[in-house]
């Protein structure tokens, strides 16, 4: 186990790096920061030079890999970084120097236990890609199929495993400082990033998910999904198919090769509704550097560590607080955060319903240039604090990839209006899962279900299956120990060789009066 000084150690080396990028001024301005924090925070900074823009992203970038991906994550969060940072922060580029390729070479057949010559042709020994967990090579097989073999950094997995866990620490002790640290939940972002993270660190689990994802979208065209050569691919290694074509990111050379924009911009927001309401499953890691069109049109995406999954209950509540938001119709879209509990029962629906119209209004009837599902989410961040809403992190990331979509999708057509777009999908998917033969048919399906587990529903439906909201059941978090609880643990330890002591002195003093005596 890390022992603390280690960690504090850590935590000021790395708020010193953010200090001289000027991220730590916002920690120290926040009235919601806890006094502790803010006072560490003036510690990291003494003799620093602080920019008078903060760059957020390249102070991230320059504390290391796991920092980069941790930046990714808290882009989701302005309720716990603030919106300038948060903004910032969507721009973090996961990229870092390449590993030198005898070191892959080396990698690869330390994987596999066979020379990479048995496997492949031939590897490009200049990547095509370089970031903070792993790199990207072409490569032709023995079979001569052109391929692109990913492979991870040589120790990232001991290095991130060392840093989470001060992140872990770190959280621990700020959330038990209470107030609004308690209630942002930083330790359960913390376990949402460690998840992520050991998901990417294992390459046969970003595989599986690729599979995954191109089966749910079997049925959707001109989306592709690169199939996975499992022959070829383990736990640091992946190979799969090679894409060909232009990242959706270079505008003009998909102009010059005829593509249609609005069409791409429609079909990607469209792609990424499919996979989130309809699958429950979604690439949510659709940047630019992610998406490369084919000569043909179809979008393609590749890079598939990082996941988002939403259950059928909370996709039927999402889809109804997207085509509410759409329509004006703040009434019901309040009503369902009081089904799911995201907001206390002890609140007014009619007064929740008024802050979501104030986010809401603003932005009907404005030019489609001027809508934003980025501004949208940022303005429910800002009434969470006054309904007490505790965050739930299984939104978090499906609300990061929606404002990544937007993003793409505006560059490729600034006119886009992700409501328009979206609105008959959803209204079209909410009568299909929610119309009266859907409704009568999932009845039937869960009546039946609980008739036949009712026996064991009677004995344990109490302790079993406590009442619910909307977010999933969270898994438990690590146990960390605090350092006051610490310093009360030695305390008390000292306490009972003391006693220990005085009890054996008295034992002694007694045993020779009585020996005088005697």
């Amino acid at each position: 186990m890390t022992r603390p000084a280690t960690h504090i150690l850590r935590l000021l080396r790395w708020g010193r790096t953010l200090a001289r990028h000027g991220a730590l001024r916002g920690i120290e301005g926040d009235p919601n920061t806890p006094p502790p924090v803010r006072r560490l925070a003036r510690l990291a900074r003494f003799g620093t030079f602080q920019p008078r823009q903060p760059d957020y992203a390249g102070a991230f970038q320059a504390v290391g890999p796991a920092a980069i991906k941790l930046g990714q994550s808290l882009a989701t969060r302005p309720d716990l970084v603030g919106d300038d940072a948060a903004r910032n922060l969507l721009f973090l580029q996961d990229s870092l120097p390449p590993v030198p390729f005898a070191e892959i070479e080396a990698e690869i057949a330390r994987s596999f236990a066979r020379a990479p010559e048995a496997l492949f042709a031939s590897i490009d020994p200049v990547p095509i890609g370089s970031a903070s967990i792993a790199q990207v090579h072409r490569a032709v097989t023995s079979e001569g199929r052109d391929v692109a073999i990913k492979v991870l950094r040589p120790g990232i997995r001991e290095r991130f495993a060392r840093d989470i866990a001060t992140y872990e620490w770190a959280a621990a002790h700020l959330e038990a400082l209470g107030g609004e640290a308690e209630r942002l939940r930083p330790r359960q972002t913390i376990a949402n990033f460690k998840r992520w993270t050991n998901r990417e660190l294992d390459l046969r689990r970003e595989a599986a998910s690729a599979s995954e994802l191109a089966a749910a979208m079997q049925g959707f065209a001109d989306y592709r999904v690169p199939q996975v050569d499992w022959d070829r691919t383990n736990g640091r290694v992946m190979t799969t198919d090679w894409i060909e074509g232009i990242k959706i990111s270079d505008r003009e050379a998909l102009l010059a090769a005829g593509h249609d924009l609005p069409q791409l911009a429609s079909r990607l927001v469209l792609a990424f509704l499919t996979q989130a309401i309809s699958a429950g499953f979604f690439h949510a890691d659709m940047h630019q550097g992610n998406l490369i069109v084919q000569p043909d049109g179809t979008i393609a995406a590749i890079d598939f560590g990082i996941m988002g999954r939403i259950d059928r209950r909370a996709r039927q509540w999402l889809a109804e607080i997207l085509y509410g938001l759409t329509t004006g119709n703040y009434r019901r879209v309040a009503e369902i955060h009081f089904e799911a509990q995201y907001v206390p029962a002890h609140h007014s629906i009619d007064e929740f319903a008024t802050a979501l119209r104030a986010v809401g209004e603003p932005m009907r009837g404005k030019p489609v240039s001027e809508l934003s599902v980025g501004q949208m989410l940022d303005g429910l961040f800002a009434i969470t604090r006054d309904f007490d809403m505790q965050t739930q992190p299984h939104l978090l990331l499906l609300q990061k990839t929606m404002v990544m979509v937007e993003g793409v999708a505006t560059q490729l057509n600034p006119q886009i209006n992700m409501w328009d777009v979206s609105a008959p999908f959803v209204r079209d998917w909410i009568r299909e899962e929610l119309g009266p033969e859907a409704a009568l048919a999932e009845r039937l399906r869960d009546d039946v279900g609980t008739l036949l587990r009712l026996p064991a529903l009677i004995r344990r439906i109490e302790e079993k299956f406590p009442a619910r909201g909307g977010a999933p059941e969270q898994p438990p978090l690590p146990p960390v120990e605090l350092l006051w609880q610490r310093r009360e643990r030695r305390r008390g330890a000292g306490g009972y060789v003391l006693a220990a002591l005085a009890g054996g002195a008295l034992v002694l003093a007694a045993s020779m009066m009585g020996w005088f005596q005697s």
